[in-house]
C-alpha cells in the first residue's frame, strides 16, 4: 500500500483536534505514524474483534493508542 493511502486512513481514523496537529507536522513524520497505526491494528488481537464489530472504531481506537504512546 502506498504511503500517501496509508497517511489518508490514518488521518481519516483521527479526531478533528488530532488531525490538526497530526497534519502540522512533516512528511515523514506523518508516513510514520501512519505505519505505527498500520502495525497496531495487524498485531492487536483486541481490535481484530473490534474490527469485527466497528472498523472505523477499530481504526480510531488504533490511531489514539500510537498517539498515547508518545509517537504523537
Amino acid at each position: 500500500m502506498p504511503a500517501e493511502d496509508s497517511v489518508g486512513r490514518f488521518m481519516a481514523a483521527l479526531g478533528p483536534d488530532h488531525r490538526e496537529a497530526v497534519r502540522a507536522k512533516p512528511p515523514q513524520e506523518r508516513e510514520r505514524l501512519a505505519a505505527a497505526w498500520e502495525r497496531e491494528l495487524e498485531t492487536d488481537d483486541e481490535l481484530d474483534t473490534l474490527d469485527e464489530l466497528s472498523p472505523p472504531a477499530a481504526e480510531a481506537e488504533a490511531a489514539r493508542r500510537v498517539l498515547d504512546q508518545g509517537a504523537g
